[in-house]
Protein backbone atom coordinates (compact mmCIF):
# COMPACT_ATOMS: atom_id res chain seq x y z
CA UNK A 1 0.00 0.00 0.00
CA UNK A 2 1.51 3.20 -1.10
CA UNK A 3 2.95 5.27 1.57
CA UNK A 4 3.14 2.62 4.71
CA UNK A 5 6.25 1.52 5.04
CA UNK A 6 7.10 -2.10 5.25
CA UNK A 7 6.56 -4.63 8.60
CA UNK A 8 9.83 -5.15 10.07
CA UNK A 9 10.59 -9.21 9.94
CA UNK A 10 10.15 -10.68 12.78
CA UNK A 11 12.88 -14.20 13.33
CA UNK A 12 12.40 -16.78 15.86
CA UNK A 13 14.56 -16.82 18.45
CA UNK A 14 15.59 -19.21 21.97
CA UNK A 15 13.08 -18.67 24.59
CA UNK A 16 15.92 -17.35 27.00
CA UNK A 17 16.79 -14.47 24.22
CA UNK A 18 13.31 -12.94 24.37
CA UNK A 19 12.16 -9.94 26.44
CA UNK A 20 8.44 -9.52 27.26
CA UNK A 21 7.33 -5.83 27.38
CA UNK A 22 3.87 -5.31 29.23
CA UNK A 23 2.39 -1.99 28.59
CA UNK A 24 -0.83 -0.99 30.90
CA UNK A 25 -2.91 2.29 30.39
CA UNK A 26 -6.37 3.31 32.08
CA UNK A 27 -8.70 6.15 33.19
CA UNK A 28 -11.57 6.18 35.10
CA UNK A 29 -15.08 7.14 33.12
CA UNK A 30 -15.49 10.55 33.32
CA UNK A 31 -16.38 12.49 36.21
CA UNK A 32 -15.73 8.76 38.21
CA UNK A 33 -13.46 8.90 41.05
CA UNK A 34 -13.72 5.10 41.10
CA UNK A 35 -12.60 2.81 37.64
CA UNK A 36 -14.80 -0.31 37.30
CA UNK A 37 -12.10 -1.87 35.32
CA UNK A 38 -9.16 -4.09 37.12
CA UNK A 39 -5.92 -5.19 35.65
CA UNK A 40 -3.80 -7.35 37.67
CA UNK A 41 0.10 -8.95 36.66
CA UNK A 42 1.39 -11.89 38.00
CA UNK A 43 4.06 -14.40 37.68
CA UNK A 44 3.05 -17.95 36.44
CA UNK A 45 5.19 -20.38 38.41
CA UNK A 46 5.87 -23.06 35.57
CA UNK A 47 7.36 -19.29 33.91
CA UNK A 48 6.24 -16.14 32.41
CA UNK A 49 3.38 -13.88 33.15
CA UNK A 50 0.04 -13.21 33.07
CA UNK A 51 -2.09 -9.73 32.72
CA UNK A 52 -5.39 -9.96 33.58
CA UNK A 53 -7.60 -7.29 32.72
CA UNK A 54 -11.52 -7.60 34.00
CA UNK A 55 -14.72 -5.08 33.68
CA UNK A 56 -17.07 -5.44 35.96
CA UNK A 57 -20.50 -4.19 35.26
CA UNK A 58 -21.59 -0.66 35.95
CA UNK A 59 -19.85 2.14 37.01
CA UNK A 60 -18.10 3.41 39.84
CA UNK A 61 -17.17 1.75 43.37
CA UNK A 62 -19.75 -1.40 42.77
CA UNK A 63 -18.19 -2.04 39.17
CA UNK A 64 -14.45 -1.50 40.84
CA UNK A 65 -15.33 -4.29 43.91
CA UNK A 66 -16.59 -6.46 41.28
CA UNK A 67 -14.00 -5.84 39.26
CA UNK A 68 -11.50 -6.44 41.80
CA UNK A 69 -13.01 -9.97 43.21
CA UNK A 70 -13.17 -11.46 39.56
CA UNK A 71 -9.11 -10.51 38.82
CA UNK A 72 -7.78 -11.38 42.29
CA UNK A 73 -9.74 -14.83 42.09
CA UNK A 74 -8.09 -15.56 38.11
CA UNK A 75 -4.79 -14.33 39.44
CA UNK A 76 -5.00 -16.48 42.65
CA UNK A 77 -5.97 -19.76 40.40
CA UNK A 78 -2.97 -18.94 38.19
CA UNK A 79 -0.70 -18.23 40.93
CA UNK A 80 -1.27 -21.94 42.02
CA UNK A 81 -0.85 -23.46 38.31
CA UNK A 82 -4.27 -23.38 36.94
CA UNK A 83 -4.69 -23.44 32.98
CA UNK A 84 -6.24 -19.90 31.73
CA UNK A 85 -8.88 -21.56 30.41
CA UNK A 86 -10.02 -23.50 33.73
CA UNK A 87 -9.18 -20.01 35.34
CA UNK A 88 -11.57 -18.59 33.51
CA UNK A 89 -14.56 -21.49 33.90
CA UNK A 90 -13.46 -21.44 37.73
CA UNK A 91 -14.03 -17.63 38.08
CA UNK A 92 -17.61 -17.50 35.93
CA UNK A 93 -18.82 -20.56 38.37
CA UNK A 94 -17.31 -18.51 41.56
CA UNK A 95 -19.26 -15.50 40.41
CA UNK A 96 -22.32 -16.87 39.42
CA UNK A 97 -22.55 -18.82 42.83
CA UNK A 98 -21.76 -15.54 44.66
CA UNK A 99 -23.90 -13.15 42.87
CA UNK A 100 -26.34 -15.45 42.01
CA UNK A 101 -26.14 -15.03 38.22
CA UNK A 102 -27.15 -11.11 39.13
CA UNK A 103 -23.95 -9.45 37.77
CA UNK A 104 -21.26 -10.21 35.20
CA UNK A 105 -17.63 -9.22 34.37
CA UNK A 106 -16.46 -9.19 31.26
CA UNK A 107 -12.73 -11.20 31.45
CA UNK A 108 -9.79 -10.98 29.25
CA UNK A 109 -6.50 -12.84 30.16
CA UNK A 110 -3.34 -12.69 28.08
CA UNK A 111 -0.28 -15.39 29.27
CA UNK A 112 3.23 -15.52 28.10
CA UNK A 113 3.45 -19.51 29.15
CA UNK A 114 7.15 -20.15 29.12
CA UNK A 115 6.37 -23.73 29.61
CA UNK A 116 4.40 -24.35 26.69
CA UNK A 117 6.05 -21.45 24.43
CA UNK A 118 3.15 -19.80 23.70
CA UNK A 119 1.38 -17.32 24.32
CA UNK A 120 -2.27 -17.67 25.31
CA UNK A 121 -4.92 -15.15 24.87
CA UNK A 122 -8.34 -15.97 26.73
CA UNK A 123 -11.74 -13.54 26.21
CA UNK A 124 -14.91 -13.70 28.21
CA UNK A 125 -15.83 -10.18 26.53
CA UNK A 126 -17.34 -8.70 23.73
CA UNK A 127 -14.17 -6.51 23.04
CA UNK A 128 -11.84 -7.63 20.61
CA UNK A 129 -8.52 -8.16 20.86
CA UNK A 130 -5.50 -7.35 18.18
CA UNK A 131 -2.46 -9.46 17.25
CA UNK A 132 -0.03 -9.02 15.35
CA UNK A 133 2.54 -11.24 14.16
CA UNK A 134 4.73 -11.62 11.00
CA UNK A 135 3.12 -9.58 7.78
CA UNK A 136 -0.13 -9.69 9.96
CA UNK A 137 -2.36 -7.70 12.45
CA UNK A 138 -5.81 -9.18 12.60
CA UNK A 139 -8.82 -8.25 15.31
CA UNK A 140 -9.91 -11.31 16.87
CA UNK A 141 -13.18 -10.91 18.17
CA UNK A 142 -14.86 -14.56 18.13
CA UNK A 143 -18.07 -14.64 19.96
CA UNK A 144 -17.64 -14.96 23.70
CA UNK A 145 -19.98 -14.14 27.09
CA UNK A 146 -18.96 -12.63 30.13
CA UNK A 147 -18.88 -14.64 33.40
CA UNK A 148 -20.91 -14.84 35.95
CA UNK A 149 -24.16 -15.31 34.05
CA UNK A 150 -24.50 -18.58 32.90
CA UNK A 151 -23.35 -22.34 34.05
CA UNK A 152 -20.56 -23.62 31.95
CA UNK A 153 -18.91 -20.29 30.98
CA UNK A 154 -16.14 -21.14 28.78
CA UNK A 155 -13.66 -18.93 27.23
CA UNK A 156 -12.64 -18.14 23.93
CA UNK A 157 -8.82 -19.04 23.55
CA UNK A 158 -6.00 -18.57 20.87
CA UNK A 159 -2.34 -19.85 20.99
CA UNK A 160 0.24 -18.17 19.59
CA UNK A 161 4.35 -19.46 19.16
CA UNK A 162 6.34 -17.27 21.27
CA UNK A 163 8.75 -15.20 19.65
CA UNK A 164 10.34 -12.14 18.43
CA UNK A 165 7.61 -9.43 17.05
CA UNK A 166 4.50 -11.58 18.38
CA UNK A 167 2.23 -8.37 20.18
CA UNK A 168 -1.59 -8.83 21.37
CA UNK A 169 -3.78 -5.97 22.47
CA UNK A 170 -6.68 -5.96 25.02
CA UNK A 171 -8.93 -3.76 26.09
CA UNK A 172 -12.44 -2.51 28.00
CA UNK A 173 -15.68 -1.39 26.40
CA UNK A 174 -14.20 2.14 26.92
CA UNK A 175 -12.00 1.42 24.54
CA UNK A 176 -13.75 -0.05 22.15
CA UNK A 177 -16.65 1.73 22.24
CA UNK A 178 -14.84 4.78 22.02
CA UNK A 179 -16.35 8.18 19.95
CA UNK A 180 -19.61 6.08 19.90
CA UNK A 181 -21.97 9.08 21.50
CA UNK A 182 -20.74 11.22 19.19
CA UNK A 183 -21.45 8.89 15.93
CA UNK A 184 -17.92 7.83 15.77
CA UNK A 185 -15.76 4.79 15.37
CA UNK A 186 -12.08 4.23 17.16
CA UNK A 187 -10.22 1.86 14.36
CA UNK A 188 -8.61 0.39 16.43
CA UNK A 189 -6.73 -2.18 13.90
CA UNK A 190 -5.27 0.83 12.00
CA UNK A 191 -3.65 2.34 15.34
CA UNK A 192 -2.45 -1.03 15.78
CA UNK A 193 -0.98 -1.49 13.00
CA UNK A 194 0.52 1.62 12.41
CA UNK A 195 2.04 1.46 15.93
CA UNK A 196 3.47 -2.26 15.12
CA UNK A 197 5.20 -1.40 11.68
CA UNK A 198 7.66 1.32 13.63
CA UNK A 199 8.06 -0.88 16.15
CA UNK A 200 6.35 0.82 18.92
CA UNK A 201 6.83 -0.35 22.51
CA UNK A 202 4.43 -2.28 24.41
CA UNK A 203 3.70 0.66 26.58
CA UNK A 204 3.70 3.32 24.02
CA UNK A 205 1.19 0.72 22.26
CA UNK A 206 -1.26 1.29 24.84
CA UNK A 207 -0.66 4.78 25.63
CA UNK A 208 -1.52 5.78 22.13
CA UNK A 209 -4.75 3.92 22.20
CA UNK A 210 -5.76 4.86 25.26
CA UNK A 211 -4.86 8.87 24.16
CA UNK A 212 -6.87 8.74 20.67
CA UNK A 213 -9.63 6.83 22.81
CA UNK A 214 -10.25 10.10 25.09
CA UNK A 215 -9.94 12.04 22.19
CA UNK A 216 -12.79 10.60 19.95
CA UNK A 217 -14.42 11.06 23.55
CA UNK A 218 -13.66 14.98 23.71
CA UNK A 219 -11.75 14.04 26.51
CA UNK A 220 -14.61 12.71 28.55
CA UNK A 221 -14.46 8.97 28.60
CA UNK A 222 -18.31 7.63 27.97
CA UNK A 223 -16.59 4.41 30.13
CA UNK A 224 -14.19 3.33 31.99
CA UNK A 225 -10.71 2.98 29.19
CA UNK A 226 -8.32 0.36 30.08
CA UNK A 227 -6.10 -1.43 27.21
CA UNK A 228 -3.12 -4.16 27.70
CA UNK A 229 -0.34 -4.88 25.01
CA UNK A 230 1.47 -7.87 26.16
CA UNK A 231 4.56 -7.61 23.23
CA UNK A 232 7.68 -10.22 22.40
CA UNK A 233 11.05 -8.57 21.58
CA UNK A 234 14.55 -9.81 21.30
CA UNK A 235 16.34 -9.25 24.13
CA UNK A 236 19.55 -7.00 24.03
CA UNK A 237 21.76 -8.44 26.17
CA UNK A 238 22.43 -11.33 28.23
CA UNK A 239 21.73 -11.14 32.34
CA UNK A 240 19.62 -7.87 32.19
CA UNK A 241 17.46 -6.96 35.03
CA UNK A 242 13.69 -7.20 35.30
CA UNK A 243 11.92 -3.85 35.92
CA UNK A 244 8.79 -2.55 36.66
CA UNK A 245 7.50 0.90 36.24
CA UNK A 246 4.26 2.11 37.60
CA UNK A 247 2.54 5.65 36.98
CA UNK A 248 -0.13 6.23 39.29
CA UNK A 249 -2.09 9.66 39.53
CA UNK A 250 -3.90 9.81 42.96
CA UNK A 251 -7.47 10.96 42.52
Amino acid sequence: MSGVSPIVPRVRVPLSDLEIQVGIAKVSRYAERESGDTVELTERPTGGVSVVLADGQGHGRPAKTLANLVARKAVGLIAEGARDGATARAVSDFLLAYRHGQVSTELSIISVDLSSGTLVVSRNSHCPAVIAMGDHVVRWDAPSVPVGLYPDTKPTITEIPLKVGVMVVAMSDGIADAGRRSGQSFDILSTVDRLYRVDADAQTVASTLLDEARELDSGRPADDMSVVCVAMRQLQSGNEPRRLTLLWPVP
